[in-house]
């Protein structure tokens, strides 16, 4: 589903910076891989990267087969509605919208129909147990709730990869490990390749592989390590 080879990216300085070097991943459908490292290195550059918001300077990013750096802005920002789903640690939900709605905003990006749009963020919220609560505000919800949320509308579009940037950052420890599992089992429910960066060695520890960014490249961890 995600495949990175060679990924340059340079910062201007003098002298410059070098950020990635020759950077390798690849990411299955179903599979998530968490990236640790120490603050600065580029975790959350690497998620830009890797969506299309931001420019590299060699190698190649690869999603659900199609090469980033043929496409031009417009054909990112399609490949983003359609195969693309985000998870954030500030949750990024609508208050002014009810959850079903929040959850169908990819849906409606893609011109789905309002009743389908509707009927698919429905379902989702129940698969993430907050199918009766689909019609309420967001403010009556907790934070570990409003995730669960966020998780729901990352995927009802069926996206190809998910990016999770810090996705548990603003959660308490056990309310934190209970939404890690849940986005884990819906990426393995719906074969999406999973990106999560933390700071968290646990949180990272639920992942099915830990990658540690260090000196502009992926190094694996062993669990526990």
């Amino acid at each position: 589903m995600l495949q990175l080879s060679g990924l340059i990216k340079t910062l201007p300085g003098a002298p410059p910076r070098v950020l990635f070097d020759a950077l390798e991943l690849q990411v299955a459908g179903g599979e998530c891989v968490a990236i640790v490292g120490e603050s600065g290195v580029g975790k959350s550059t690497l998620l830009n990267c890797i969506a299309g918001l931001e420019p590299f300077d060699g190698g190649e990013i690869r999603v659900a087969g199609t090469e980033l750096a043929r496409l031009d802005d417009d054909g990112l920002a399609r490949l983003r509605r359609r195969h693309f789903g985000f998870v954030f640690q500030a949750f990024h939900i609508l208050p002014h919208l009810s959850l079903a709605q929040n959850v169908a905003l990819p849906l409606w990006l893609l011109q789905q129909r309002e009743a389908e749009a509707d009927r698919r963020a429905r379902e989702m919220l129940g698969r993430v147990g907050l199918g009766r609560r689909a019609d309420d505000s967001p403010h009556l919800l907790s934070g570990g709730e409003l995730q669960r949320v966020a998780i729901a509308r990352a995927l009802v579009h069926q996206p190809a990869v998910v990016l999770a940037d810090e996705p548990t950052g603003n959660l308490d420890p056990g309310r934190a490990m209970e939404v890690l599992d849940l986005l884990l089992e819906q990426l393995r429910a719906r074969s999406a390749a999973g990106i999560l960066v933390t700071h968290s060695r646990a949180a990272a520890a639920r992942a099915d592989r830990v990658m540690e960014l260090v000196d502009g490249r992926l190094h694996a961890v062993r669990h526990g390590s």
